[in-house]
């Protein structure tokens, strides 16, 4: 291990999560932190998402920090560039470019007892030291390509959604699109508009409600500029909004029936044929998988050039897809919006902590944190958008800066009274997820449906069960009851 002073923070990812941690913590008065980015910029998953038609499918006033108020979105929902420019901004406005290291990408994490620091592995370079780490690579870091047989065989151009190739020319080419999530309904739209054809391989149907993404006017925003108020009340304005969803989505209610019902309606009005509409219709509860927003793919589907296949893929081909029904559907190319490998089961860097534990192989069955922050055994490390973080109604930013400043406050804590460990104590991290499964067990998440917000064996480990406003109100403030201490100077235990 380097004998170098050990830094107060680092800061492992620099997206979203990574760049507001900074902000936050310089913000607590805490300036002794780096961050370590694995790629050549600032952006992570906004960075990584360049497909054609990527954008955000929340407003871009709930879509953004509180503390960083962006008075400019050009629409109700912005574009995949406009948002990385967001993140830029942030950076320079922040004066965090000193701090940002590009290219370091982490290998693994090793708490010392003895010393009561961080090691951080990164490839090809020395490791970093530090006091406290916050994990902020993010649930969208890794992509996920699908289980199929056959995937290497196929001798026709790959590409997936979140690794776009902007030099492939889809003009007058065949082209299969695997996946109709969030990234697949915005990607279809688009390649229609040049591909010669377009199949688009559904597994199952997921709930589309309209989008209507307006432009911003020029005095809505000067009015912004010039009084900030504005601005924040037409945040909260939204934030209600979409906790009122909540009532619909999160749990089944009459007010389930009522998305449903949008949802039907939005699907007759924007396709006349039966049959399509048939094969459209989900057969799960409304938010039970996510909520696609969307007023562009039905019509795409309907063109000319596109065909909707719902046969299950029996595997790849050289040339093509081969479907359960024996017929192989021949490509130029094929687009996997599959989306990311979520880390529901593991970490997505080796995680050492007290006495040689890995958090990998305790999250085996499943992710659990004691409110999505801090796990037992792991002093002074921090995630972001950890375990059942995850809304299903609200802007994901929303949560994170609830997390953000708790993190912000356990660092300034550990840092202020100089404590070697503050590590949460293990029967209440235990008591807090007993009582999460059992709420999580009446949400529309764990109905039946299969998705990515559980495991194989159907634990959620990725959503909270709830509004908004309770997943912030439990992260109001750290209380040290909660958590065991270890005094550096003295080296005595606490509670």
């Amino acid at each position: 291990m380097s004998t170098a002073e050990p830094l107060s923070v680092a800061i492992i990812g620099g997206g979203f999560a990574g760049i507001g941690a900074a902000i936050r913590l310089k913000q607590n008065g805490i300036e002794d932190f780096v961050i370590l980015e694995r790629g050549t910029e600032v952006g992570g998953t906004w960075r990584d998402n360049t497909y054609p038609g990527a954008a955000c499918d929340i407003p871009s006033r709930l879509y953004s920090y509180s503390f960083a108020p962006n008075p400019d979105w050009s629409h109700t929902y912005s574009a995949s560039a406009e948002i990385l420019g967001y993140i830029r901004t942030m950076v320079k406005e922040f004066g965090l470019e000193p701090k940002i290291r590009f290219r370091c990408n982490v290998t693994g994490v090793e708490w010392d007892e003895q010393t009561g620091v961080w090691a951080i592995a990164l490839e090809g370079r020395e490791a970093v030291i530090a006091r406290t780490v916050v994990m902020a690579s993010g649930p969208l870091a890794n992509v996920s390509f699908p289980a199929v047989p056959g995937l290497e065989s196929y001798e026709g151009h790959k590409i997936h959604s979140a690794r776009w190739d902007h030099d492939y020319d889809f003009t007058d080419k065949r082209v299969a699109v695997i996946g109709t999530g969030a990234s697949g309904v915005q990607i279809v739209p688009e390649l229609v508009k040049t591909a010669r054809s377009v199949k688009v391989f559904q597994r199952t149907p997921g709930w589309a409600l309209p989008r209507a993404n307006l432009r911003t006017r020029s005095r809505t925003k000067d009015l912004y500029r010039r009084h900030p108020v504005v601005q924040r009340l037409a945040r909260r304005a939204w934030y209600w909004g979409h906790e009122s969803v909540a009532l619909g989505v999160v749990w089944e209610s009459p007010l389930t029936r009522v998305v449903e019902t949008v949802g039907r309606l939005h699907l007759r009005m924007q396709v006349k044929d039966p049959w399509l509409r048939r094969q459209l219709t989900p057969d799960f509860r409304a938010g039970c998988k996510r909520l696609l927003m969307t007023s562009e793919y039905y019509p795409a589907l309907q063109q000319d050039n596109c065909t909707l296949v719902t046969w299950p893929i029996a595997r790849l081909a050289p040339h093509g897809i081969r479907t359960v029904e024996g017929i192989e559907h021949q490509f130029d190319c094929i687009v996997f919006a599959t989306g990311f490998d979520v880390c529901k089961t593991g970490t997505p860097v080796p995680i050492i902590g007290r006495d040689g534990r890995v958090l990998a192989q305790e999250w085996k069955s499943g992710a659990r944190a004691y409110k999505s922050i801090a796990v037992s055994g792991y002093p002074n490390l921090y995630f972001t958008f950890g375990p059942n973080s995850g809304p299903g109604h609200s802007s994901a930013l929303v949560y994170m800066e609830a997390q953000l400043d708790y993190l912000a406050q356990a660092i300034k804590i550990v840092l202020e009274r100089d404590l070697k460990a503050l590590d949460v104590r293990q029967d209440v991290e235990d008591a807090y997820n007993v009582e999460l499964q059992r709420r999580l067990s009446k949400t529309t998440w764990n109905s039946g449906c299969s998705s990515w917000y559980l495991t194989d064996e159907g634990f959620n480990a990725t959503m909270f069960p709830g509004f908004a406003t309770q997943y912030v109100n439990q992260l109001k403030s750290v209380d040290l009851r909660d958590y065991t201490s270890t005094v550096r100077e003295k080296d005595t235990a606490q509670t």
